[in-house]
């Protein structure tokens, strides 16, 4: 399994995660032109791509959409998400669905995906955990406030992909109106450095796993502050970047 970045932050947010000759994305928040010109770059067919997976329907993450309806790929969102998207063709369409109050499994060829619920102003956010049929796994864990034992559980595999949004202190400094400040450090805004070093503190196991933070501030972050919290938050639990893991910041 392997996985394409190819857009992240406010201006937009899309991944493709590829296993053998299968490709799914998760969101589509650049213009169609533009994935598709990325998709490309990356050695992906767009005609190949077997589904898009919606985390939530902010425009940063829904705008390329009509890709799907041009190459006719299924497009998976919940119930309360699929409300704020529009412009996907009706036959298209797909619910995530629940039962007993978790999210059933989507089974697209051989790879499994599993929605799982996160925290984020939204109808009905999710992240998403991708396994295949080699034992490949990858989970996507992008706009949430807060990690909760839900979230953590569902975090395990060789590729993390985790939001590292904002530094709390840079927050008060930024030119943004009060109300998206508080917004950004609410239990349904953004994590932090703190909190997603914290987060993977709980389910890095020094097997060589991935770590991708994505969705950086450029206002309240900076890659090399992200990634320095997340390097001494896990030297404390024994682990060295390169040794026991590999972090990459997108």
């Amino acid at each position: 399994m392997k996985v394409d970045i190819l857009a992240s932050g406010s201006s937009g947010n899309c991944i493709a995660v590829t296993s053998g000759e299968q490709i799914i994305l998760i969101d589509a928040g650049i213009p169609k032109t533009k994935i598709e010109k990325r998709l490309l770059a990356a050695g992906i067919r767009p005609d190949h791509i077997s589904a898009i997976c919606v985390t939530h329907a902010h425009k940063d993450h829904v705008c390329g959409l009509p890709l799907a309806n041009k190459f006719r790929i299924p497009v998976y969102a919940t119930h309360g998400e699929w409300h704020k998207i529009s412009g996907v063709d009706e036959d298209l369409r797909r619910t995530a669905e629940t039962r007993f109050s978790k999210y059933e499994m989507i089974e697209l060829g051989r790879m499994h995906v599993y929605p799982f619920k996160v925290h984020h102003d939204a109808m009905e956010p999710v992240g998403y955990a991708v396994e295949d049929d080699n034992g490949g796994r990858c989970c996507i864990v992008l706009d949430t406030g807060h990690v909760d034992q839900d979230i953590i559980d569902m975090m395990e595999g060789q590729i993390i992909i985790i939001e590292a949004n904002h530094d709390p202190d840079l927050v008060p400094l930024c030119s943004r109106p009060e109300s998206v400040k508080a917004r950004i450090l609410s239990d349904i805004g953004h994590l932090s450095n703190e909190q997603t070093a914290a987060a993977l503190q709980q389910v890095i196991r020094g097997r060589g796993e991935q770590i991708y933070l994505t969705h950086l501030s450029g206002e309240n972050n900076n890659p090399q502050l992200a990634e320095m919290t997340v390097k001494a938050a896990l030297r404390q639990r024994g682990f060295e970047a390169g040794k026991h893991y590999t972090i990459e910041v997108v």
